[in-house]
């Protein structure tokens, strides 16, 4: 089986459509993945998101390597097992960490060393062992491994992460064992516009099962975002999936579904939460506030997640002030089941034709509101 994209719908560049895995799964787009780093996502289980809503999570590769092991992950049952869950698993390969840990890793043209960000024990990563590690996982998404640069950065080290990341994903191609695991490649580039189109064209010519545009959401404004997608998503094949790693404020996606973009994965809704900041399509809401302290009403009373339902947000706001551990569930629970929701209202918008009027609606909420 291969893997198989087919946009039903589109409404300018925006797609609506079925990501069909060799796995088996698939997954309606556009799709926002929680984020599961290390097998587990923080603050809620697979079970309290809702069933209609999320078709894919995202675990990391180099947190799984480091805890619990390849083995250990097998000894577990695989990620799915790890997870309870039965929906598709996409695993990032560690590339995001070798901008993120900078200070403790070395990069050759054979791959990337890590000191441990736990014990400094020594960690090597290659494209050959990333692919390995991700297929011992279960994985129904493999990403290569690839350099996510920094910025800013000089033109000689965006280069070398330009070119290193392609070497790297064609090492990647026969490194693949298992034909049910989908393997998708990479486009780096910052925000250097001829960087860009070169890294995608090269990757497109590789030959993957979808294509991801990486290196973004590390410093750069909006508008440097928008001007990369627009220059990289023209050069990425019309038939295949685009997942734009690590973006997930609301207004960010929309605009980039609007430049058509299908996936999407980000911490940011599950961190958010954690920290008193709610997300509703009324913009973010800091139950931290004063004015909560006695509002027995719920924080968005037309959510359909269970914390809204049974919850006011002067509970919510009272559990966050004793720091109370159930606090850290339910509003982790709401956040994901926000985005759940705000992937299925674009869906229907780009089904329907007033996706523009949602996009505007949700850039002008979020915009004024950070």
């Amino acid at each position: 089986m291969t893997t198989t994209f087919l946009p039903q719908w589109t409404l300018g560049k925006a797609r609506r459509g079925i990501l069909e895995l060799p796995s088996g799964k698939t997954i309606q787009t556009p799709c926002f993945a929680p984020v599961a780093t290390r097998g587990a996502i923080k603050g809620a289980l697979t079970t309290d998101l809702p069933t209609d809503g999320v078709d894919l999570i995202l675990a990391n590769t180099y947190h799984l390597l480091l805890r619990p092991g390849a083995d250990g992950v097998q000894a577990l049952g695989g990620l799915h097992a790890m997870l309870h869950w039965n929906g598709a698993i996409l695993t990032d390969s560690g590339g995001f960490q070798v901008f993120s840990l900078g200070s403790i890793r070395e990069l050759s043209d054979e791959g990337v060393t890590f000191r441990s960000h736990i014990d400094g024990a020594p960690l090597k990563l290659t494209p050959e062992i990333v692919i390995s590690a991700q297929e011992t996982f279960g994985s129904d998404i493999a990403m290569v491994l690839d350099v996510c640069p920094p910025l800013p950065c000089s033109n000689a080290e965006l280069k070398r992460a330009v070119e290193l990341s392609l070497a790297w994903a064609a090492r990647s191609l026969p490194a693949r064992k298992n034909a049910k695991m989908a393997m998708f490649g990479i486009v780096q580039g910052g925000t250097d516009i001829d960087m860009r189109r070169w890294s995608a064209e090269h990757t497109v010519r590789l030959g993957f099962d979808g294509y991801a545009i990486g290196g973004l959401s590390v410093g750069e404004s909006a508008a440097e975002l928008y001007q990369t997608l627009d220059a990289t998503v023209p050069h990425l094949p019309q038939h295949q999936i685009r997942y734009l790693m690590g973006v997930g404020r609301p207004d960010n996606i929309v605009e980039a579904v609007a430049r058509g973009i299908d996936l999407f994965d980000c911490v940011l809704p599950t961190r958010n939460a954690r920290n008193g900041k709610l997300m509703t399509f009324a913009g973010f809401v800091n139950v931290q506030r004063a004015e909560f302290a006695k509002l027995n009403r719920p924080l968005d009373d037309t959510c359909p997640c269970p914390t809204c339902r049974d919850y006011s947000i002067g509970m919510l706001r009272y559990l966050y002030k004793l720091n109370e551990l159930n606090y850290f569930r339910l509003a982790t629970v709401h956040n994901l089941w926000f985005m759940a929701d705000l992937m299925k209202k674009i869906r229907v918008a780009i089904e329907v034709g007033t996706f523009d009027e949602l996009r505007k609606h949700i850039v002008a909420c979020y915009a004024a509101n950070t």
